[in-house]
């Protein structure tokens, strides 16, 4: 099967990161289902995928922490182009408060989002691919996810998870030809997740709003934050043949700030 003829589901591509992959999905060749809880994005993001790209593109209205709207998802892809080569579950939240403040509602969603979510996409996604023969799923973690992080304790805890969840699905999938691979992004400073969570932070290190940026950049070895297309980069590549070996990995893309 040649590349022109592959098909990636991005799992939150309505904006952001997600947004960026579907592009360079897209430009790789790829056909794109774009799904995301916000159809308003999604169908933004699919028409011009068609549009710049000269690929086929359709928005799909999820929410991926709900069993029987992932399972439509999934139903409607196939439906659509027959098969699904590359899942990338995107969706995530944060929520940043110290543990003794921390509520059990945004401890549950939280989990259910970053986990659930991710672990019902490949559920649905896998059984597709191991009926065409196989395929390729790819989680977008953090670095969150290889050490713990100070008033982070679900988004932690939801990473963790999601290596663990990574690890097993690659043993459980590996006799399908179906690889699976987590990225460990580092701090993408201009994320709306990132963005949103400014004022906690200030607070957590007491200093003003507006160093809280710099404070990151200086944790750094390589002096800059993460951004999208350091990501896409390393999706294109866990997704490609050149990275048939690879598979139950957890792959820092953090500037050197974690190193294991």
């Amino acid at each position: 099967m040649t590349i022109e003829n592959r098909v990636a589901l991005i799992a939150g591509g309505g904006q952001s990161l997600g947004e960026t992959l579907s592009y360079q999905l897209a430009e790789e060749g790829y056909d794109v289902i774009v799904a995301d809880i916000d159809i308003e994005n999604a169908e933004r993001v699919a028409k011009t995928v068609e549009e710049k790209y000269d690929k086929k593109a359709i928005a799909i209205n999820s929410d991926f922490t709900k069993e029987e709207e992932v399972t439509a998802m999934i139903g409607k892809s196939v439906e659509t182009f027959s098969r699904i080569d590359l899942l990338v579950y995107v969706a995530g939240v944060a929520k940043s408060r110290k543990v003794t403040d921390f509520n059990l509602e945004d401890w549950g969603l939280t989990l259910d989002v970053n986990l659930t979510g991710y672990f019902l996409c490949a559920r649905e996604a896998s059984k597709e691919m191991i009926k065409q023969g196989g395929g390729n799923i790819i989680q977008i973690n953090s670095k969150s996810g290889k050490v713990g992080s100070k008033h982070n304790s679900a988004y932690s805890a939801s990473k963790f998870g999601g290596v663990g969840l990574t690890q097993s699905l690659a043993l459980d999938l590996a006799e399908h030809n179906i690889r699976v691979n987590s990225i460990m992004p580092g701090n993408l400073l201009q994320s709306p997740m990132f963005q949103s969570l400014i004022p906690q932070y200030s607070k957590k290190l007491g200093i003003p709003e507006n160093e809280v940026e710099q404070a990151y950049i200086d944790k750094v070895p390589l002096k800059r934050g993460c951004n999208n297309e350091d990501i896409a980069n390393a999706v294109i590549f866990y997704a490609s043949d050149k990275a048939t070996y690879m598979t139950g990995q957890s792959i820092n893309v953090t500037g050197g700030q974690v190193m294991f």
